[in-house]
């Protein structure tokens, strides 16, 4: 059963039908799901949700489709207590959100993917496509062919060749752009408009969106249902930080959570951080940049819900950070080396971002953090590349061994 009772402007408040549009026609703002929770109360409950399988169709009646037809793998991702880490950085309560191992594609883009798929297969889209920085791209291919979806996907010319596979792999077109992800992303828009194609992240964009909340929904549950003191995001189009905060506040109208809503912080890379200086500026919208940054799956000059992201930050007492390309290197290895978790340069970007609100007190020692980690390092292992050492060299025998560590090394418990 779905609760949905259509979509509505998120700045001017125009209703229409739940159909594919994701822009109003008064004022161009962005067009929200809308749903009777009046209705769900009673029905969604702490119980019900516990005995479902772990995915995020466990959650099925805030999101908006009819039944799920893919995902029923993706979400429901790690929730790490990392104790080595939190000492590192010198606080007592830390938690990575780690999806970087989702399924199928091993990035957060499984959970808005699995739900903007079923709503295309719902509507009856010819084509399914994206306009991708590399994530999306793989998860929009690979739930497409879950599907027998025709699919599209629109990417940078300059993409990272492992992405670029990881798309490939499942069959799908690929036409890669010359030009940055705003120059795709503005193709993408008039193919949506001229052929009526379900493109995920844009005339698909309302439901799609709705998908990033079940990770505030996770969050939640597997805290032992309660609420975090921070949770810090990193930011490229601004579609997770601000679902993020709408599912927290979905559970507490539904009497699922109690308690005061998370500081929620966002962190961008110094090359591509519209959002962080409209933060600085007081801005209430992002002047758009050019990127220029490691982290390219962040790497969205002109992020389509900038305003969204905003407002959450400043409504719920977050703040920002950007953070330049050496640092985010820095992180990648720090994550790895305390809590062998691979995180691609977004993640480094969330981790130092965090470590920047750390040090200037945005969070303090005693304070509970959820740091999100949204992609796999082994999509972009080529950063890491001259940060690394090298093999040592040994022949076969136990002395060429000894020789090479100068002696005898000292075993395990000695």
């Amino acid at each position: 059963m779905s609760f949905v009772t259509g979509l509505e402007c998120h700045l001017c408040g125009k209703q229409y039908p739940a159909e594919a549009n994701w822009v109003c026609s008064e004022c161009l703002g962005p067009l929200r799901v809308t749903y009777d929770y009046g209705a769900m109360r009673g029905v969604v409950t702490r119980e019900r949700i516990a005995s479902r399988p772990h995915s995020l169709w466990r959650y099925q009646e805030l999101l908006p489709v009819e039944a799920p037809r893919t995902g029923f793998h993706s979400g429901f991702t790690p929730l790490v207590r990392a104790d080595r880490l939190a000492h590192e950085l010198g606080v007592k309560e830390l938690y990575i959100k780690d999806d970087s191992v989702n399924h199928p594609t091993f990035s957060y883009k499984d959970r808005v993917v699995s739900v903007a798929a079923t709503k295309a297969a719902e509507f009856g889209c010819e084509v399914f496509g994206c306009a991708s920085t590399g994530n999306l791209a793989n998860s929009v291919a690979a739930h497409a062919a879950r599907l027998g979806l025709t699919c599209m996907v629109f990417i940078p010319d300059d993409l990272e060749p492992s992405k670029v596979l990881g798309s490939a792999v499942y069959g799908p077109k690929i036409f890669a752009v010359d030009g940055n992800y705003d120059d795709v992303n503005r193709l993408c828009t008039q193919l949506a408009d001229r052929y009526g194609w379900g493109f995920a992240n844009i005339n698909l964009r309302s439901y799609y969106a709705e998908g990033a909340k079940t990770m505030g929904f996770e969050i939640v549950e597997q805290l032992g249902w309660r609420f975090p003191v921070h949770l810090v995001s990193p930011v490229a189009g601004g579609t997770l930080l601000p679902r993020i905060l709408r599912g927290f506040e979905e559970f507490l109208d539904l009497g699922l959570v109690a308690g005061d809503l998370p500081h929620i912080h966002a962190v961008q890379p110094l090359g591509s951080s519209p959002v962080i200086n409209a933060l600085e500026a007081g801005l209430e919208f992002p002047e758009p940049v050019k990127p220029a940054t490691i982290a390219k799956s962040l790497a969205i000059g002109n992020p389509a819900d900038g305003f969204q992201v905003l407002s959450s930050v400043r409504r719920t007492g977050g703040s920002g950070a950007a953070v330049p390309d050496d640092e985010i290197l820095d992180a990648i290895e720090l994550l790895a080396r305390t809590e062998g978790i691979f995180t691609e340069p977004a993640g480094g970007t969330t981790l130092a971002g965090t470590r920047r609100l750390i040090e200037r007190g945005a969070i303090k020692p005693d304070e509970s953090v959820v740091v999100l980690i949204t992609g796999n390092g082994y999509k972009t292992a080529d950063v890491m590349r001259d940060r690394v050492a090298e093999p040592v060299r040994v022949g076969k025998g136990l002395r060429d061994f000894e020789a090479v560590m100068g002696g005898t090394p000292v075993t395990a418990g000695r």
